[in-house]
């Protein structure tokens, strides 16, 4: 019985190397701007809802693709210091504090 449980669990396990432990640490090594990034994925969420457009419109409004909102939308964007300026004129919302 042992023998069969181990023979399904090898026939069943995956052909790639997981990275769970490799993202973790990332994220772990990265945390502090990862946090902002996931503010500022929450600050243009609710700007999107409030103004009902769509990431390409909000792409158009930010001189950008689309694929480049959906981006700064996940969260992990690390964007420089014009994003983030176009982010705020077009938003309204003071994402640096000076």
């Amino acid at each position: 019985m042992k023998q069969k449980s181990i023979n399904y669990l090898e026939n069943r396990q995956s052909k790639t190397p997981s990275k769970w432990r490799d993202e973790a640490e990332w994220r772990r090594e990265n945390k502090a701007w990862l946090r902002h990034s996931q503010h500022i994925a929450v600050v243009v969420l609710s700007y999107m809802k409030r103004e009902k457009i769509t990431q390409s419109i909000m792409a158009e409004r930010l001189n950008c693709t689309q694929q480049y909102v959906s981006k700064i939308l996940h969260g992990s964007e690390n964007m420089s210091l014009e994003t983030l300026t176009k982010l705020e004129m077009v938003t309204g919302v003071q994402l640096i504090v000076s």
